[in-house]
Formats: C-alpha cells, sequence, structure tokens
C-alpha cells in the first residue's frame, strides 16, 4: 500500500511571489492615507496654536485647534461637492490675514452696512445691543478709547492713526458705518484685546478660515485671568505616586479636547 500523495512545498520564488502583492497593497494603502492627509492639512484643516489671552475664555493659551480652510473660500468644485461656501455673519470667529502677526483670531462683529458702537462695553449694532454671551470682562484698568467707541479724541498711543482718520470719516452721530466688504471684529477677552476698535476693519478677502475643533489642549496659566493667577504657586517638596499623576493629568485640559468651537 503505496503511502498517500503530500502537496509539495513552495519553493523560495514561490513564497516570494506570494508576500510580494501584500507587501504592495500595503505600500500603496500608506501612500494613499499619506496623500489624503496632506491634501486635507494643504486645502481644508490646518492646525494652530492659540498663543494668547485675547479670545478667553472661549479659546485659551494652549489650545490647539483644526481651521477649515474652505469654508470662506471662493466657491469651487470641491466647496460644491464636499465643503459649500458660506457667507461670513455675524458672532462668527474667524482666522484672517493681519500686518502683524501675519495670522490673527477674533470674532465678527459688525457687518457691512452696520451702524456700530459701544457703550460702557456694551455693543450696538443698529441701536440694539448685542447679545454676546461669550464676552468676558476680565479686571483692567479703565480705558475709555476701549470702552466708548467710537470717541472724538483718542489719547492712547496704540490705536493707529490712519486707523483714527478713517474712523472720523465713517462716523455718524456718534456710529461707525461698516463700509462694503469690510467686518469690525472684537477679541471675546474685551478688556484685554487689540482688535478693530484699535486697527480698523477686516477686508472680505482677508478672512481665510475658522475654527472646527480644539484636538488638543496644554494648560497654560492666564495672565489676563485673576483668579487663575492668584492661585499658589506648588512648591518643591517630594509627594507620592499619587501627586505625580495629578501632575501628569494637570498637564493637559483633557475636557477641552475635541470641543467644537463657536
Amino acid at each position: 500500500m503505496s503511502a498517500p500523495a503530500t502537496a509539495p512545498l513552495p519553493s523560495e520564488v514561490e513564497r516570494s511571489r506570494c508576500h510580494t502583492p501584500s507587501l504592495l497593497k500595503a505600500l500603496m494603502s500608506l501612500l494613499q492615507t499619506v496623500v489624503l492627509a496632506l491634501f486635507v492639512l494643504t486645502f481644508i484643516l490646518q492646525p494652530l496654536l492659540i498663543p494668547s489671552e485675547s479670545m478667553e475664555r472661549t479659546l485659551l493659551v494652549g489650545d490647539f485647534l483644526l481651521f477649515n480652510k474652505q469654508a470662506y473660500a471662493p466657491a469651487g468644485l470641491l466647496d460644491r461637492m464636499f465643503l459649500p461656501e458660506r457667507p461670513v455673519t455675524r458672532g462668527d470667529i474667524v482666522v484672517f490675514h493681519h500686518p502683524d502677526p501675519p495670522l490673527l483670531i477674533k470674532r465678527v462683529v459688525g457687518l457691512p452696512g452696520d451702524r456700530l458702537r459701544i457703550a460702557g462695553g456694551q455693543v450696538f449694532i443698529n441701536d440694539v445691543a448685542l447679545d454676546e454671551p461669550y464676552a468676558a470682562f476680565e479686571p483692567a484698568p479703565p480705558d475709555p478709547d476701549r470702552d466708548d467707541f467710537p470717541a472724538k479724541i483718542y489719547t492712547d498711543p496704540q490705536i493707529d492713526p490712519d486707523w483714527w482718520r478713517q474712523m472720523q470719516s465713517l462716523t455718524r452721530d456718534g456710529e461707525l458705518v461698516v463700509p462694503p466688504g469690510e467686518y469690525f471684529v472684537l477679541g471675546d477677552n474685551r478688556n484685554h484685546s487689540k482688535d478693530s476698535r484699535y486697527w480698523g476693519f477686516v477686508p472680505r478677502q482677508a478672512i481665510v478660515a475658522r475654527p472646527v475643533i480644539i484636538y488638543f489642549s496644554l494648560t497654560r496659566t492666564s495672565t489676563t485671568d485673576v483668579q487663575a493667577a492668584a492661585q499658589p504657586a506648588e512648591d518643591d517638596r517630594l509627594g507620592h505616586g499619587r501627586q505625580f499623576t495629578a501632575r501628569l493629568s494637570g498637564f493637559v485640559r483633557w475636557r477641552r479636547i475635541l470641543r467644537v468651537v463657536h
């Protein structure tokens, strides 16, 4: 009785042929992922870090944001297919080009054609007080140039002289009239923000993106928040493992991660 026939073992060449398609498939998948990631970061989303307290407490120092660069871009094939263009509306947080620094982030308050004034820190649009639950008024010395706008006489050297002259030409009965194609922006941290009150309007073409989500946030102490600044500093005494864990967890603002920006 003859022994049952067994299948021949694959040769080294045959084994390499079996692995080659799988390797090529893995490389192609990796390449597609890289290309897609580069496409998204180049044309759609861009990560940026918040460096100052001017948008506190909506955005904090140490927040890492993803910005949608197509939200206000001119309409094109990509926009019509995936991300339709939307107009700039009151209350939008926008990223825009600015001479110094080259990119700023503020909130749109005044639209083209609006009649705007600020009295005692309260914004009025077309004689109606604006409801602004996002605005923060952290302690600061009184400043009539900041809290009452527009003013006839300015003493603050931080106000751009060219803007002051333009402001006078656009003021009617104590209200600033926002010209066509221009937007008036303010920081949410009203007492600690250099914004349209100091340097003027933002042209529509300068607005390039809007923040979408906070994808990471490092714990950083605010220099304008009195309550945060008043917290006692930690000493140098050695602690137990539980204290180390607390320090590690305190390094990141975990609750802010994946928070939608609005």
